[in-house]
């Protein structure tokens, strides 16, 4: 899993993106459904995702990349493979509690992988997708990109929200 940050050519952003540009300009969880082998779409919430990903797993992973600096926020691609991994009822309410109980706002992102990882150990894996997969998969998407950096969907609210993180 660790490969993954040093062989994608791939940015994590925050918020969510109308297409990635030549840069692979996504968040976490629009690189992770094209990793998984879906077609590339963007991600206003978790109910966006395919049913096969966590829904509390995705939520958590969108609050870590939008919080996080653009500079740390590349320190959550060894998960991007990881999020298409939902289980039953019953263990995603496990999965929503264990997060809600360890998390807090503005959590360093350090300590908010630490509860991701500890949210992925609850139930069911994600199917191994090699880093080949994950690579080819990311690649082709940008192939297709028409611009250098992806565009935000809401390039006003991003602005926004980047100025008020700053402040806090």
């Amino acid at each position: 899993m660790d490969q993954f940050d040093h062989i994608l050519n791939w940015k994590l952003k925050q918020g969510s993106h109308t297409f990635p540009g030549k840069d692979g300009g996504t968040c976490i969880n629009e690189a992770a459904i094209v990793a998984a082998g879906f077609p590339y779409q963007p991600v206003r919430s978790v109910e966006d995702m395919p049913a096969c990903f966590s829904r509390p797993i995705c939520r958590l992973a969108m609050q870590l990349n939008d919080e996080a600096s653009d500079e740390e926020r590349q320190h959550l691609l060894p998960f991007v493979s990881r999020l298409a991994c939902a289980d039953t009822p019953q263990v995603e309410r496990e999965r929503a509690v264990y997060i809600a109980t360890r998390m807090r706002w503005r959590l360093p992102l350090r300590e908010g992988m630490a509860v991701l990882e500890g949210a992925l150990a609850i139930g069911r894996q994600a199917d191994v997708v090699t880093s080949g997969d994950v690579r080819t998969r990311l690649d082709a998407l940008q192939q297709k990109a028409s611009k250098p950096t992806s565009v935000d969907e809401y390039p006003l609210f991003a602005k926004i929200h980047g100025w008020l993180v700053g402040i806090y």
